[in-house]
């Protein structure tokens, strides 16, 4: 008689769960990918280059030390949202000192065309740039993130990304792989990297090479996690199982 704290492989699970196990790891796979491609848009061109570097991180973390806040943006995450030309236009006020005089002739107009939709006030975490009030916050040299955003993004990334592994976890448990102690890898991973990725945020903006801790731990929880979902998907439906398995009744673990 198998023991009730065992578990079973999908094989020997019900169908209605293994089509539950399936569909959960494909929409949470396609939500992995997109918000890698978000991670990537937001963060890579703040160098000047556009792969994302571990200097792209070293920027948005700490700062450029050499650009302002505003140019930083321009160079990364909104490089996209307006035309190079405007783009230049909006860089070259910068660097001639921001004045209000310039804003008003040259400069409102294109920011009220291309960036009022998202900066036009009504989001409090988003900065204000359709009054030169606002805009000329962001002239001031650029930090980096400031410790309310890594607080509010840390606890959001916390509690989501534990939530996501949990679940993923407890469906690639069933997996029979071995060695053991490499399934048990697998799960922890995840869970140390999360905790790496978000602690360095922090320490980004007191020592640089920090920012190499963010891109590995990355890494690493991205590869733990394209093994738990592949892995898990293919024992659920192509996998042919050893005859080990068959002999323990389908016991993955104890």
């Amino acid at each position: 008689m198998t023991d009730r704290h065992n578990l079973l492989h999908f094989k020997y699970l019900p169908m209605g769960l293994r089509v539950l196990y399936t569909g959960t790891l494909i929409v949470l796979g396609t939500g992995y990918l997109f918000a890698m491609v978000y991670i990537f848009e937001s963060h890579a061109g703040r160098d000047g280059n556009p792969m994302l570097s571990v200097r792209d991180l070293v920027i948005a973390y700490s700062g450029s030390k050499a650009d302002t806040r505003l140019e930083t943006a321009l160079k990364g995450p909104m490089a996209n949202m307006l035309p190079e030309g405007e783009r230049n236009e909006i860089m070259a006020w910068v660097r001639a000192g921001a004045s209000e005089a310039d804003f008003n002739t040259n400069i409102s107009a294109i920011v009220e065309q291309r960036c009022a939709s998202c900066h036009g006030g009504s989001n409090p975490h988003i900065p204000t740039l359709t009054n030169y009030g606002g805009i000329a916050k962001m002239t001031e040299m650029d930090h980096g993130m400031d410790i309310f955003t890594l607080v509010r993004v840390s606890h959001i990334h916390l509690f989501g990304i534990t939530f996501i592994f949990f679940l993923i976890g407890n469906i690639f448990s069933h997996a029979y792989i071995k060695p053991q102690w490499f399934k048990c890898l697998v799960l922890g991973i995840p869970f140390l990297a999360i905790l790496a990725d978000i602690f360095s945020w922090y320490l980004t903006k007191v020592f640089e090479p920090f920012a190499w801790v963010v891109m590995i731990s990355g890494a690493f929880m991205g590869l733990a996690f394209a093994i738990q979902i592949t892995v898990s998907l293919y024992q659920l439906w192509l996998y042919k199982l050893p005859q080990e398995l068959q002999d323990s009744g389908g016991v993955v673990s104890g």
